[in-house]
């Protein structure tokens, strides 16, 4: 890990709910709010100024929504893309879809509480997209149906190992790191490192796609 804090822009209309977070990754040894504002046009006025390396955006905010924001900042028209985590009060499904869509690299719950707010900086900085574990079963449910007739070319489960196939589905089902360690009595770096070659082996950017694998592929069923 490099010795230089991840630098954080904060972008919600809400006081309390910046001074919130800014409290919680402020307490990180590896993490630094470096400013913040209060509508989209200022964050994306301060993003090109300060070019923070991952940028906390709410939806709904005056003079530019946070899903245009995340367009701007990391959509395929951004010059120099950012990294931008969602961080909002409403799930729905078209904002979720829309926010990933236009580039986001997460997009979390203001009530899924403090340890997920900084993981999911961490899975930006790392080139991963953490979601809400309360909303990713329902995403994948729409992003994944079942194509029995037309089944997807590449790699089946036989790919992976046998504790490979037990993180993969965990992930499909909303656990984080940190819980999929838990649940099969491993580190969560011993997590990270299985996920990681899981992400090699099936040619997979990130824990997204492995869920949304593992139910194309059969290995996770939506009544689990």
């Amino acid at each position: 890990m490099s010795g230089t804090p991840t630098r954080i822009l904060l972008a919600d209309d809400q006081d309390d709910v910046r001074s919130g977070f800014r409290l919680v990754l402020d307490s990180q040894p590896d993490m630094t709010v470096i400013g913040e504002a209060a509508d989209g046009a200022t964050a994306l006025e301060l993003a090109r100024h300060l070019r923070p390396d991952v940028v906390l955006a709410d939806i709904r905010m005056p003079r530019l929504d946070g899903l245009e924001l995340t367009r701007l900042l990391a959509g395929p028209e951004a010059t120099r893309p950012a990294k931008v985590v969602v961080v909002t009060t409403f799930d729905l499904d078209d904002y979720v879809h829309t926010a990933l869509h236009n580039g986001a690299c997460g997009f979390l719950l203001k009530r899924s509480g403090p340890a997920l707010l900084i993981e999911g900086v961490r899975a930006a900085m790392a080139g991963d997209a953490l979601i809400s574990p309360q909303i990713t079963v329902r995403l994948l449910r729409r992003l994944s149906p079942p194509t029995p007739a037309h089944p997807h070319p590449g790699p089946t489960p036989d790919a992976l190992t046998d504790r490979e196939r037990d993180i993969a589905r965990l992930v499909a089902r909303g656990f984080t790191n940190q819980e999929i360690a838990t649940e099969l009595v491993i580190s969560p770096g011993t997590a990270k490192t299985h996920l990681a070659n899981i992400q090699s082996k099936l040619r997979l950017r990130n824990r997204v796609e492995i869920a949304a694998w593992s139910w194309r592929t059969g290995l996770t069923s939506p009544a689990s």
